[in-house]
């Protein structure tokens, strides 16, 4: 059941979106997904859990989306002077590297520390802050909300059973909850989308430090 990544990435590493699946095969109903991020030599790194961070041996199921981040919009300096982005006081304070296994590392060991928390410290957290040590893209302000949307944006799917696994439990019990319950079932699913979008907007840009 679980999947293990092992590639050579010298000048490109990867996301790694699983769908979420427990340890006992059984499929997770909402599919809000897992995500990891890859060392260069390609094996996946993510928060499984409380002071733990997982090396490929993923918390849930089978890989099902990535995303390709190029090393070239990475900022490695070797002293604040050496800096490429834009983002160089801020990039010093949350932590800087001189490689890309250099910043998951030191994402790993702050993490390693860290109680897991699906509504304030989660995966996303876990690749937001490496993603803001190694300032992709130029950006010192990675979180949990643009993580997510870079991935369901911009991430590619495996094949198109992977389409399936990660949505087709969701959707069973959508239609059998609309069946039973009649349209208030799905009012009341688009109800906490819509509630746990704003905890999360609030969060992250109303409060200082709520989510990790």
């Amino acid at each position: 059941m679980l999947t293990e990544v092992f590639s050579s990435m010298e000048a490109e590493a990867d996301f790694d979106v699983e769908d979420s699946r427990s340890n006992n095969e059984l499929q997770e109903l909402w599919p809000v997904g897992h995500v990891g991020i890859c060392q260069e030599d390609g094996s996946v790194l993510d928060f499984a859990g409380s002071n733990l961070v997982s090396m490929d041996n993923f918390a849930y199921g089978s890989v099902a989306r990535y995303l390709q981040l190029d090393r070239k919009k990475c900022c490695f300096p070797a002293n604040l002077a050496a800096h490429v982005c834009e983002w160089s006081y801020k990039h010093t304070e949350v932590g800087t590297a001189t490689s890309w296994d250099g910043a998951l590392q030191l994402g790993t060991r702050h993490f390693q520390h860290k109680y897991y928390n699906l509504f304030t410290c989660n995966c996303y957290s876990f690749v937001a802050n490496c993603l803001n040590r190694l300032a992709h893209g130029g950006s010192a302000e990675w979180n949990v909300l643009n993580v997510a949307a870079l991935v369901w944006l911009h991430g590619e799917w495996v094949d198109k059973m992977s389409i399936v696994r990660s949505f087709a439990p969701f959707v069973t019990v959508t239609c059998i909850g609309i069946f039973m319950a009649g349209w208030s079932f799905l009012i009341g699913i688009l109800a906490f989308c819509l509630l746990l979008i704003g905890w999360f907007v609030f969060a992250v840009y109303c409060t200082k430090g709520l989510v990790c």
